[in-house]
């Protein structure tokens, strides 16, 4: 899929304002699916709208880090050594369903791999379900790798 497509696609099931933070919301507006890498839109449309197939809640009130964070969001700017998480790159997303714990989302996840665009990482041992796109290998990667956060 084309990244137009994908975000016409993806836009049925989040607003953009879920998918960032609200630093970067309040400065860019809508145009701020310029920050979002296109695998991760694509990676998150597939496990939203084809394996897991239940709503999941990104940012919500009072918690506005869990998609693109930018530089002054807290949890960015209490770090001391160099912060390259995969969220701020674009290239990750924490969410939570009603339907399902974390550990039912990543079960699920792993039995229907097959239908993931690219690799992907998921924390592992977390409540909430963390997907990332982030590549960490010079080698060919599995569909699922799982680390600990």
């Amino acid at each position: 899929m084309e990244r137009a497509e994908i975000i016409k696609e993806i836009k049925k099931y989040f607003n953009i304002k879920e998918l960032v933070c609200n630093h970067t919301y309040n400065k860019f507006g809508d145009s701020s699916w310029q920050f979002l890498d296109t695998k991760l839109l694509h990676t998150l449309l597939v496990i939203r709208r084809d394996i897991l197939q239940t709503p999941m809640v990104i940012n919500y009130t009072g918690h506005f880090q869990r998609g693109l964070r930018c530089n002054v969001c807290e949890l960015v700017k209490t770090k001391v050594n160099t912060y390259l998480s995969a969220h701020i790159l674009g290239k990750a997303f924490d969410a939570s369903m009603k339907t399902l714990t974390g550990a039912q989302a990543r079960a699920l996840i792993k039995k229907h791999q097959d239908l993931l665009p690219y690799p992907i990482r998921m924390e592992k041992n977390v409540s909430w379900l963390h997907v990332d796109v982030r590549d960490t290998s010079t080698q060919p990667q599995p569909k699922i790798t799982e680390f600990n956060g």
